[in-house]
């Protein structure tokens, strides 16, 4: 029989906090960035211990700007993960760049360093590795495996909160972006996060998210000179936040610390009901560092009497929300004539299934979703 309460994959927390940021900015006449989103950039840099946050419309655009401030064009060459969402390889392409498709870890999801060496080439500019899911790449195997001249973006759209042993993600490479889509553990609706320690690449970055003017359009209006237009010396977009965005995010991240450590409760509740499934793989904590917990992505095996596509058919039956864990990117339309082999990606992309994992769920919530796997797996 169908249970009455339905439980979605993800679901966002707001609260009447949020709803009076907001109200309040709304009352102020000024909606597009602004001073909050100055303060959520504050208290984010100084949350992940980083120099610079600057914030935009979303982490897609974050990585493209973040790609064009390092001139990464024609001609160059970025290295990518293969699973992973398809914004981290689109993004290269919008530069006019190629991404070089690198395979993944079977337990981690995130880019296998001991691929990346060979993966290299005079032509390579720089490398993103994806904090999959909210667990860290192995950084120190990746440095190993780069030149010194490649610079490192990492796409920490789900690691907000995350650490790399005692760092936080943002910090671990020459650049950073973060996003607060609805499923991740903090939410602006739409947006991100650039972070950097590098001052004059945090000020590149700022001109060009704002069309690449010489001077942000809060400090032009509130100036004794407001009707001068800036200099525009570079091409540059429109990739800002709105301060109705901020407000939310800052209220947002009062709570992260809360957030992270009640989806780690439901994850290590998962972990000890489903860890004797011989054919159901687990994630787990990094051995080091913090897992901030985006989603909890686990691993149909080829044990399996049943298939992945089955048992998340059943899962929707009975009112229980599932995903994929994400695509293989080189098996993608778009990008497949590129006939790149990468077959962990390819086995990740069919056997991986993300579980309901938010801030709303409830103890009974994790034990139905318990009982119903098990009662799948066990026919």
């Amino acid at each position: 029989m169908r249970q009455s309460r339905n439980i979605p994959i993800a679901v966002p927390v707001i609260g009447q906090a949020e709803i009076d940021a907001v109200s309040e900015v709304l009352q102020s006449g000024w909606l597009t960035q602004g001073s909050r989103v100055s303060a959520f950039e504050e208290q984010f840099s100084n949350l992940h211990g980083v120099k610079h946050a600057i914030a935009v419309s979303s982490c897609t655009t974050g990585l493209h700007l973040a790609l064009a401030a390092l001139d990464v064009g024609p001609g160059d060459e970025v290295i990518v993960p293969a699973f992973t969402w398809v914004a981290t390889a689109n993004v290269v392409i919008q530069c006019g760049a190629k991404p070089v498709f690198v395979d993944v870890d079977k337990d981690t999801y995130n880019i296998d360093p001991d691929l990346v060496k060979e993966a290299v080439s005079s032509a390579t500019k720089a490398i993103i590795p994806v904090h999959l899911f909210g667990h860290c790449a192995d950084m120190d195997g990746i440095r190993e495996n780069l030149p010194g001249n490649v610079k490192i973006l990492e796409d920490a759209a789900c690691a907000v909160g995350a650490k790399y042993g005692e760092q936080y993600a943002g910090g671990l490479g020459d650049a950073a972006v973060f996003s607060f889509h609805p499923r991740k553990p903090i939410t602006t609706g739409e947006g991100g996060m650039v972070t950097t320690n590098n001052d004059e690449f945090a000020e590149k970055l700022r001109r060009l998210r704002n069309h690449g003017a010489s001077i942000p359009e809060e400090v032009r209006h509130r100036s004794l000179r407001p009707h001068e237009l800036p200099a525009f010396d570079e091409f540059g977009f429109n990739y800002r936040m709105t301060d109705l965005q901020g407000a939310v995010g800052l209220e947002q991240l009062k709570r992260l610390e809360g957030f992270i450590q009640e989806r780690s409760k439901w994850a290590d509740l998962y972990r000890q009901e489903l860890s004797d499934l011989k054919s159901l793989k687990c994630p787990q904590k990094p051995c080091t560092g913090r897992h901030s917990w985006q989603s909890f992505v686990t691993r149909l095996l080829s044990s399996s009497s049943v298939s992945r596509n089955y048992v998340m058919d059943e899962l929707h039956a009975v009112g229980i929300s599932t995903r994929p864990g994400t695509h293989a990117v080189t098996n993608l339309g778009a990008y497949r004539s590129a006939k790149i082999h990468c077959p962990i990606a390819m086995e990740c992309e069919e056997q991986t299934i993300a579980i309901p994992l938010h801030n709303k769920m409830t103890e009974s919530d994790v034990e139905r979703v318990v009982s119903e796997i098990r009662r799948i797996l066990d026919l």
